[in-house]
């Protein structure tokens, strides 16, 4: 079957298919039964939101992992309409403006996510709650809709269909374009590379309003015609159980949720389920090691962002450590800050250790022709990605003599937690409210397996004293204080190191971490109390570091 041009022909394929195509816990449909339901949501879709000049209207999408989610992914791609994912992690005004800032016409949500709505001015957006009499109310006279039956204008491949939130160094999240054309391309290419095949089971763990979930797991699934299983929220225990149940073959993680499922207790058993490849990002080496030795399943690692503008895809002989080779189609370089001009292949030494990191650690570009589309009504963001022709990433990488690229960390200050990133400075200004500070600076500091951990260094006021109830009750009091913005460690200063041009010397806070004479507070575990960090602490999370190959400096 040839490959097909948008996202809406990929849906109506599963007309007539009445194999098992989508499960949870408490749900099972057909394929066929998919795209009936996806036809009855465009069908009142279309009549929610008559078509506007300026493109396709956009509908914000604010759900667990439930079947209503593939369902009005499918629905917007019918009807021509663009989904907005929308992060239930966000709070308060920031919830607000991402929903506001995408020009959602319509909310899709969910009883559960209701309080976070509580107090929003969102003017104009009609909310659809998902789990109530109501709204299968509103879906009743639409039930006997075909694919095709409503649209709001043509479907084409480069109809505008995902927002994803990207998040930059500084403001507001961005919102990444991608067009029904790129993300059936994405699906194909998939399927293509890993084998993907009808009778595959596609299990889908990580959150939906990430671009994880839809462009590696989703997409492919549809693009295959492989069934889907969904997990509500990414569950650690409930892993192993969901794939025997469901008969998972496939799944995509992130870097964190590798290390939840091996820090649950090893059973005679971890290997007897029909799982034969994880796909994702950040895992690491030493972790995807352990998690094959375990559970019998490769992790095969990749890296790519929501923009699309460059892909990294692993091949057998990617040597450890290494992310891979650049995708087909992709001229990608490792290109100095300073010169403008590639940077010279890395070199180590016998133990593997990089020995000329400043000539060889530059911006991973892309100087061939890159699929980024865009960001919504972000002409800023987009011209720094697209300078002189060439995409950059904003991430920093080294090349080995083989062509080989390494990850090494990030060009700005994005902070990136549990696969999340995060801006320093909306973080700064939510700490600066306290009345004790005078000064914040938020940087990141290496996880000890994968992405980033939160750390301030706080400069009190005069005659001020660091308060570790004081300051947890403060955090717990922001209402736009995201679950994943709180640091974990806390260092107390007196002044905050500033450069010659008075600006706060971020380098030399990333660079000493923990590792300084100023007392450092910390959370041993999320959500627990701020304690004095002592040596002995210290050297126990230095050599978890070391353990996984990640210096805390």
């Amino acid at each position: 079957m040839r490959s097909a041009d948008t996202v809406a022909e990929l849906v109506r394929r599963q007309w007539g298919d009445h194999r098992t195509g989508l499960r949870d816990e408490h749900h099972t449909l057909t394929h066929h039964q998919v795209a009936a339901g996806a036809a009855a949501r465009a069908a009142l879709l279309v009549d929610l939101m008559p078509p506007v000049p300026g493109g396709e209207p956009h509908l914000g999408v604010l759900l667990d992992n439930t079947p209503e989610y593939p369902l009005w992914l499918s629905a917007a791609a019918l009807a021509g309409a663009a989904v907005a994912g929308i992060n239930p992690t966000r709070r308060g005004a920031e919830l607000a403006r991402d929903i506001r800032h995408t020009a959602c016409r319509v909310l899709v949500t969910q009883r559960a996510h209701l309080p976070l709505l509580d107090g929003l001015a969102l003017p104009g957006v009609r909310i659809l709650v998902t789990d109530t009499e109501a709204y299968g109310e509103l879906l009743a006279p639409y039930e006997g809709a075909r694919p095709g039956d409503a649209t709001l204008g043509p479907v084409r491949p480069d109809s505008r269909f995902l927002l994803s939130f990207t998040s930059g160094s500084t403001g507001a999240p961005k919102a990444a374009l991608c067009s029904q054309g790129r993300l059936a391309a994405a699906g194909a290419s998939l399927v293509s590379h890993f084998g993907v095949g009808r009778d595959d089971v596609h299990y889908i763990c990580m959150p939906m309003f990430h671009g994880n979930a839809v462009i590696a797991d989703w997409a492919p699934a549809l693009a295959a015609g492989a069934g889907v299983a969904l997990r509500a929220r990414f569950s650690a225990s409930r892993f192993l159980p969901d794939v025997r149940r469901f008969g998972a073959t496939y799944f995509t993680y992130v870097g964190r949720a590798v290390q939840y499922l091996l820090a649950t207790p090893p059973g005679p058993d971890d290997r007897a389920h029909p799982l034969r490849l994880g796909f994702g990002t950040e895992a690491g080496a030493v972790d995807a090691a352990r998690f094959r030795e375990r559970f019998g399943v490769p992790l095969v690692e990749g890296y790519g962002s929501s923009e699309g503008g460059a892909a990294i895809q692993r091949t057998p002989d990617t040597p450890t450590g290494a992310i891979g080779r650049a995708a087909p189609g992709d001229d990608l370089a490792v290109v100095s800050s300073e010169t403008g001009k590639e940077c010279p292949p890395a070199r180590f030494s016998p133990t593997g250790r990089l020995l000329n990191a400043t000539e060889a650690v530059g911006e991973l570009v892309n100087r061939g022709r890159s699929p980024f589309e865009g960001y919504w009504r972000n002409p800023e963001a987009e011209a720094a990605r697209l300078r002189g022709g060439w995409y950059w990433t904003g991430d920093l990488f080294y090349r080995d003599a083989d062509g080989f690229l390494y990850f090494a960390g990030r060009t700005d200050d994005r902070l990136r937690v549990d696969s999340e990133n995060l801006a320093a400075a909306m973080i700064e200004h939510i700490l600066a409210r306290w009345d004790r500070v005078a000064g914040v600076a938020v940087y990141a500091v290496p996880d000890p397996v994968a992405g980033d951990q939160v750390m301030a260094a706080l400069a009190l006021r005069e005659g001020e004293a660091f308060d570790p109830t004081a300051f947890a009750s403060f955090l717990s009091a922001q209402a736009d204080l995201g679950t994943k913005m709180p640091p974990r460690f806390v260092r107390v200063m007196r002044e905050l190191p500033l450069t010659a041009t008075n600006k706060i010397h971020r380098v030399a806070l990333r660079r000493e971490a923990f590792h300084c004479e100023d007392p450092v507070w910390w959370r041993p575990t999320p959500g627990s109390s701020y304690e004095p960090l002592t040596p002995q602490q210290t050297a126990t999370l230095d050599e978890e570091h070391h353990r996984h190959a990640r210096p805390p400096t």
